[in-house]
C-alpha cells in the first residue's frame, strides 16, 4: 500500500502541534501541582482555625483539669473534634468513624501537628484529615490537653479533579485550534509559492518570455521569485540552443540523405556503366560517412553533457599520441610539430582528446604546410594553442564560427558538417574551460583553456 506523500504544511502544522502539545503539558503540570498545594494550604488552614476557635473554650485549670465552656450553638465548632485531657478524651464527635477516632487518639498529647486518614469523615471511602493543637498548662511549660480537629478531603479532591480534566479539555482544544489554524496560516502562506511554481511550470514547457520580477512582493517571495526568473531564463536559453541545433543538425542531415535517395533512384531506374556505377556507389559512401559524422557528433556532446569525470592527462603525451594518430589516419596531411614544456591538464584525456581533434582536423584541412600545437601554464590553467598557416578565418564568420552547422565555405571541397568547433566549446566550457579564436591569419590560432592538473 502506497503511504501518502507529507507535505510541507503538514510537517509545520506538526511542529507546532508538538511544541505546542510540550508548552501546554507543561503548563497544564504546573497549574495543576500549584491547585493542589493551594488546597492543602485552604484545608490546613481551616483546620488550625477550628482548632484555636475551639482552644479559646477550653480553661486549663492549676490543679491540671480541663474546663470546656459550651458556647451557644457550638454545633459547628463540635463538629469533627476531639477534646483531651492528656490522652483520655474528654469530648468528641458522636459516631466518628473507628479509623478515625484510632487516628484521634493517637495524636493526644502530641505538639502541633498534621496528618492524613484514608477514611471518609463518614466511614465510607475518602480521606480526612487530623490536625492536633496542644491546650498549654496553666501553670509551667507541660501541656495540659489536645484538640483535635478533622475536615473532609474530598471536597477539595473533588475540586482539584475537575480543575485537572478542565485544563486537559482546554489543552486538547487549545491544541486543535492551534493545529487548524497552523494549517491555515501554512496554507496561506505558500499559496503563492504554488501558485508561481504552476506558473512557472506552464511557462517553460511553453517557452513563454514572461517572468515573476521582485517589485511588490515580500523578501522571501522576491528572492524566489529572482531564483525562477533565473532558472526559467537558463531554460529558455538551453530551449534556443537545442532548437538552433536541431535545425542545424536537420539541414546538414538533409543534403547527404538526399544525395543517397537520389542516387539510389537512378540506380534503380536505368542501367549504369560500371564507372557510373562506381561513381554512385562512392557518393553513398560519403554521404553515409558525413551522416555517421554528424550523428557521432551529436551522441559525443550528449554523452559529455553535465558533470565530467575527474581526471587528469600529461602533456605533450597527449599531444604526440593525437599528433601520431592524425598521421596514421591521413599520411599526406601536414605534420603536426608539438612544442611546450611537461604539464598535467586537469581533465581526462578521453576530454581533452574530444576538445583537440576538432581542431586538429580542421587544422589539418586547410594548413599549407604546417600545424602547429603549442602548450602554456600558469598556477591554475593550462592554455593549448592549436594553429595552422592556412587561409585564416574570413572577417565576416568570426561572429558564427562556433555556431553548429556553420562553415565559412560549404563548397571549398573540404568534408564536415561544421558540428566540430561548437562540440569543442561546449566541452572546454564544461570542463571548467573556454574555446577562442586566438588570433586572425595568416593562417588561424585558436586558444584552449582547461584547468591545470
Amino acid at each position: 500500500m502506497r503511504r501518502p506523500q507529507r507535505t510541507l504544511r503538514g510537517r509545520l502544522a506538526l511542529m507546532a502541534l508538538i511544541t505546542g502539545a510540550v508548552w501546554v503539558a507543561v503548563l497544564t503540570a504546573a497549574f495543576n501541582l500549584a491547585l493542589d498545594k493551594r488546597l492543602h494550604e485552604q484545608a490546613d488552614e481551616v483546620l488550625r482555625t477550628r482548632a484555636e476557635a475551639v482552644a479559646t473554650t477550653v480553661e486549663a485549670r492549676p490543679d491540671g483539669r480541663l474546663v470546656v465552656h459550651e458556647p451557644a450553638q457550638d454545633q459547628a465548632l463540635d463538629s469533627g473534634v476531639w477534646i483531651y485531657q492528656g490522652r483520655r478524651i474528654k469530648e468528641g464527635p458522636p459516631g466518628a468513624p473507628a479509623a478515625l477516632q484510632q487516628r484521634a487518639d493517637q495524636l493526644a498529647g502530641r505538639h502541633e501537628v498534621f496528618t492524613d486518614v484514608s477514611v471518609g469523615a463518614d466511614g465510607g471511602p475518602g480521606a480526612t484529615r487530623l490536625y492536633a493543637l496542644p491546650v498549654p498548662a496553666a501553670s509551667g511549660p507541660g501541656q495540659a490537653g489536645t484538640v483535635v480537629a478533622s475536615v473532609s478531603l474530598d471536597p477539595y479532591r473533588s475540586t482539584a479533579d475537575t480543575a485537572l480534566a478542565g485544563s486537559l479539555a482546554l489543552a486538547v482544544l487549545l491544541l486543535g485550534t492551534v493545529y487548524l489554524l497552523t494549517r491555515l496560516v501554512v496554507r496561506r502562506a505558500l499559496r503563492p509559492v504554488a501558485e508561481m511554481s504552476d506558473q512557472a511550470t506552464r511557462w517553460s514547457e511553453a517557452g513563454a518570455p514572461e517572468r515573476f520580477g521582485a517589485a511588490g512582493r515580500p523578501a522571501e517571495l522576491a528572492a524566489f521569485a529572482t531564483s525562477l526568473d533565473a532558472l526559467l531564463d537558463r531554460l529558455a536559453a538551453v530551449l534556443r540552443h537545442e532548437q538552433h541545433q536541431a535545425a542545424a543538425l536537420s539541414h546538414e542531415l538533409r543534403t547527404p540523405l538526399a544525395r543517397i535517395i537520389a542516387e539510389t533512384e537512378w540506380l534503380a531506374r536505368r542501367p549504369r556503366t560500371a564507372a557510373e556505377q562506381d561513381l554512385s556507389h562512392g557518393t553513398i559512401a560519403h554521404s553515409a560517412a558525413t551522416m555517421r559524422q554528424i550523428c557521432d557528433v551529436l551522441l559525443s556532446e550528449a554523452r559529455t553533457r553535465g558533470t565530467l569525470t575527474p581526471g587528469s592527462c600529461r602533456f605533450p603525451a597527449l599531444a604526440e599520441e593525437l599528433a601520431r594518430r592524425l598521421a596514421a589516419d591521413h599520411p599526406g596531411a601536414p605534420a603536426v610539430a608539438v612544442t611546450g614544456d611537461p604539464v598535467t591538464v586537469g581533465v581526462p584525456a578521453a576530454v581533452a582528446e574530444q576538445i583537440l581533434m576538432p581542431l586538429l582536423d580542421n587544422a589539418r584541412r586547410y594548413a599549407a604546410h604546417t600545424v602547429t600545437l603549442h602548450c602554456t601554464a600558469d598556477a591554475v590553467r593550462v592554455t593549448l594553442y592549436v594553429g595552422d598557416d592556412g587561409p585564416g578565418v574570413p572577417e565576416e564568420f568570426r561572429g558564427a564560427l562556433f555556431e553548429p552547422g556553420r562553415r565559412a565555405d560549404p563548397g571549398d571541397g573540404h568534408d564536415g558538417a561544421g558540428l566540430g568547433l561548437a562540440l569543442a566549446r561546449r566541452l572546454a566550457r564544461a570542463a571548467g574551460g573556454d574555446l577562442t579564436l586566438a588570433a586572425a591569419g595568416p593562417g588561424a590560432r585558436f586558444a584552449v583553456t582547461l584547468p591545470g592538473g
